[in-house]
């Protein structure tokens, strides 16, 4: 875990040097109808669009846009970011594109909510002179990717929930999965993971969900329904991410089942942190935000230049950057998340779980 973390801690490092290195980009001008964040200065200023997703999942408002913008800043203060959120509306984010580039942004910097019809995006750019960074998820034709390895992702998911539950005596059982979005690339990625740890691992897939929109209300539904035919023999769910797992827990909960079974997660959100720590959930995906965040912001303004990306991966053709993710237990939270600067101790150990915290050794 260590040796993971000097990798992230280096991986931020260098590429803060890199971006900062970049030459900056001239004079500042505004994008109506969005949100922006620029710099001073002379000469064409060069615009990014950033298009993230939605805003039900904290990562996106809380870490990425303001990570972005903060990289963007620091290596080309006269450079714009023409910001959207298409709250999880493809068609929606369609026409933001089609607004950015319309303000004559020089790069469009994309998290899909659809990665499918997020290829129209891509072509209408492209056909227009401005490239594409796929952000997070993959949009086939994009110039650029940069993400986390997302099958890996579910293979660390699928591994620490058999080892969870074999940690809880449980060599047997039942296992519900309660996936990501179908529209979403990565969601397909994680699923693939987990199911290559799961469907040999010895434990049975009783039941399994593609939750619409990552909606931790559509998960809780659907484990709602699920609880009664599976309580009996019930061992593990795999949920894709801390949305999905606080939706599953709430409806365990609401169901009468205790003790509640391992019950994995993804994004390290805040309230993943504290439901770990309280017992409640096993694990989380742990993907450091910061070095995705600065490398989109140096690829960015590199494009916007007219310059290659600097890449040490392809995915289909298009030159990427992956990633490591990290596994977050109740054994690692302080070396991995408070390490990193992620959350402060005091962030996560409010008076709700603070002996839980002590018990831990988190202070």
């Amino acid at each position: 875990m260590t040796t993971r973390l000097t990798r992230f801690a280096g991986a931020t490092l260098a590429l803060g040097l890199t971006v900062a290195g970049l030459a900056a980009c001239g004079d500042d001008s505004s994008g109506g109808g969005s949100s922006t964040s620029s710099g001073s200065g002379s000469g064409g200023a060069k615009k990014i669009a950033l298009l993230l997703p939605e805003n039900k999942t904290a990562r996106y408002e809380a870490f990425d846009r303001p990570m972005f913008e903060a990289a963007v800043k620091a290596a080309c203060a006269d450079c714009e970011v023409v910001y959207s959120n298409a709250e999880q509306d493809a068609a929606k984010q369609q026409q933001q594109a089609e607004a950015a580039i319309t303000q004559g942004v020089n790069v469009l910097v994309l998290d899909a909510v659809d990665g499918k019809s997020a290829a129209t995006i891509v072509q209408n750019a492209k056909s227009q002179g401005v490239p594409v960074i796929a952000y997070d998820r993959f949009v086939a034709g994009s110039d650029y990717y940069v993400s986390f390895d997302n099958q890996k992702v579910g293979q660390l998911q699928g591994t620490g929930l058999v080892d969870a539950m074999k940690a809880a005596g449980k060599t047997s059982g039942d296992i519900v999965m309660i996936n990501g979005s179908p529209t979403d690339a990565n969601a397909a990625d994680f699923k693939k993971g987990a199911h290559s740890v799961l469907d040999s691992s010895g434990y049975t897939v009783k039941a399994e969900y593609d939750t619409p929109d990552w909606s931790p209300d559509k998960a809780q539904s659907w484990m709602e329904g699920q609880v009664g035919s599976v309580k009996g023999n019930l061992v593990g769910v795999y949920a894709a991410n801390d949305g999905t797992a606080g939706g599953a827990i709430a409806a365990l909960k609401g169901g009468g089942v205790n003790p509640l079974p391992p019950v994995t997660g993804q994004d390290a959100e805040l309230a993943a942190i504290q439901r770990i720590i309280a017992g409640d959930q096993a694990l989380t995906i742990y993907k450091a935000i910061k070095p995705q965040a600065e490398d989109a912001a140096k690829n960015a303004i590199a494009l916007a230049n007219k310059q290659k990306p600097s890449s040490s991966a392809d995915k289909e053709g298009v030159p990427a950057t992956l990633l490591d993710p990290v596994v977050v237990t109740q054994k690692n939270i302080k070396d991995t998340i408070i390490a990193d600067g992620f959350y402060k101790a005091s962030d996560i150990c409010t008076a709700e779980y603070a002996a839980a915290c002590t018990k831990l050794g988190i202070s």
